[in-house]
């Protein structure tokens, strides 16, 4: 099936009529097989990446009551939540629309007198309601990582070196990882008098770089001219080590501001050591989405996609909300982007592909099942089918579907010629013949016994 790389999980959308559409809810799709395969095989490789590293699994549930996690989600995130009432108690239920938001009230509610710190990870999806003409999926599938119950700078250089590592096991290389801190910009605004709403809006407009729109807040809210000259500036220093030196100039005095740069420094000079630099670049403008992070914050960026694959930060209070403080700090991937990423790569995931192909009359399946279970034990991909047709006919139509299938070695049992414990092998050789034009497959026999032996396409 042949597919853009800008579609994503999704390529079927892209083949539907307009009107077809409105058959399915906006933002929804099914995945199809080819596609679903490699995005598990996506998952899994950062499911065992976060393993290497130290982090369980945990699966949260998909509903929760809107007036329990409400107290961990900011009023625009409830406003796209999907809700609905309980059949049995009333009580209004929401899908879930964040995923921190509940780790964070499963550790604070049932976890906390677990060994810390925690490091938890998760595979999972989220939903929000996105208007259909912002182009933007309202079931979001993500896999991220949560470090609880620590505040310190190894912590926060631990989770952006994993980041880092999930995204290296993927063979991306081409990807920057934009690091700042919420503080910086927050405590340049509080210095400057802005009313608390006037920080609010602020703090929206710089997230979205959009300088004119901060500029006219700060004229409404009188800022000074020394003080409004500062945050216009900080949302453009973007870069290295001479971004932390501005940083440094901007702050003064100012001791909060000092402080926060001192963590990024501390933190980039970490993972500098670590031979992470060039991943980072450092950002005193850098906001996240969500108004529960409070300290460090980052954003990962790919080449030839125009928006984050993920992001995350330090949430020191979030969890506090549900009765218990600890400090803690994470992060979440789109596996929708990250997917479109690795298709533009040239050693990206492959496509799906059976070790064995295993067909034979219909009177001998029960072989096909023996052999192919065999198989399955010791650890390959096995795909059963029927012999169609008799003769060469039937073996130029196995394998041609094996040939479909990007089998690597068709398995033929039961015709005329090969005993009960033998098997006859078309080997991947020949199925690159047999599109090249040849017409006369080689063919062996071996023993059933020593398929597990032959070699097979990785």
């Amino acid at each position: 099936m042949s597919r853009s790389p800008s579609q994503g999980l999704r390529p079927q959308l892209a083949m539907m009529q307009p009107n077809d559409r409105s058959l399915i809810p906006a933002g929804m799709s099914a995945i199809l097989p080819e596609t679903a395969s490699r995005v598990r095989r996506l998952e899994e490789t950062l499911l065992a990446s976060l393993d290497r590293w130290g982090y369980q699994e945990i699966i949260p549930p998909t509903f929760e009551y809107l007036d329990v996690l409400s107290a961990g989600l900011e009023p625009k995130v409830i406003e796209q939540c999907y809700t609905f009432p309980d059949r049995t108690t009333g009580r209004i239920l929401l899908l879930r629309p964040d995923v921190t938001a509940q780790i964070a009230r499963i550790v604070a509610m049932g976890m906390v007198e677990s060994t810390r710190p925690l490091r938890l990870c998760y595979r999972t999806t989220v939903f929000r309601y996105e208007p259909e003409h912002v182009g933007r999926e309202r079931e979001i599938f993500q896999v991220g990582a949560e470090l609880i119950g620590a505040d310190d700078v190894a912590m926060d250089a631990e989770i952006i070196a994993l980041m880092i590592d999930c995204l290296m096991r993927l063979g991306l290389s081409s990807f920057k990882i934009s690091v700042g801190h919420v503080g910086f910009f927050q405590a340049l605004l509080a210095r400057s008098g802005m009313s608390a709403e006037g920080q609010k809006r602020a703090e929206h407009a710089a997230a979205r770089k959009d300088l004119p729109r901060l500029a006219e807040i700060l004229s409404k809210e009188q800022v000074p001219a020394k003080a409004a000259k500062a945050i216009l500036e900080a949302p453009g220093l973007y870069g290295r080590q001479e971004v932390l030196d501005r940083g440094r100039v901007l702050a003064a005095g100012d001791r909060g501001l000092r402080a926060t740069l001192q963590r990024l420094t501390d933190v980039y000079e970490l993972l500098n050591a670590a031979g992470l630099g060039e991943y980072l670049l450092m950002d005193l403008g850098e906001f996240r989405g969500f108004d529960y992070y409070d300290g460090l914050v980052f954003d990962v960026f790919a080449e030839g996609i125009g928006c984050e694959l993920g992001g995350g930060g330090r949430y020191n209070h979030l969890i506090g909300r549900f009765g218990r403080h600890l400090p803690s700090t994470g992060f979440a991937f789109d596996v929708d982007r990250l997917f479109r990423v690795i298709e533009r790569v040239e050693d990206g995931l492959s496509r799906a592909q059976a070790d064995f192909f295993i067909v034979s009359p219909v009177q001998h399946s029960d072989r096909v099942f023996r052999v192919a279970q065999m198989l399955r034990d010791g650890g390959f991909r096995a795909i059963q089918g029927t012999l169609h047709a008799a003769g060469p006919a039937g073996l130029q139509r196995a394998l041609e579907e094996g040939r479909l299938l990007v089998a690597s070695t068709v398995v033929v049992l039961g015709v005329p010629g090969v005993a009960a414990e033998e098997a006859l092998v078309l080997a991947e050789s020949s199925l690159r013949r047999r599109r090249s034009g040849s017409t006369t497959p080689t063919q062996r026999k071996v023993k059933i016994k020593d398929l597990p032996g032959l070699p097979v396409k990785n």
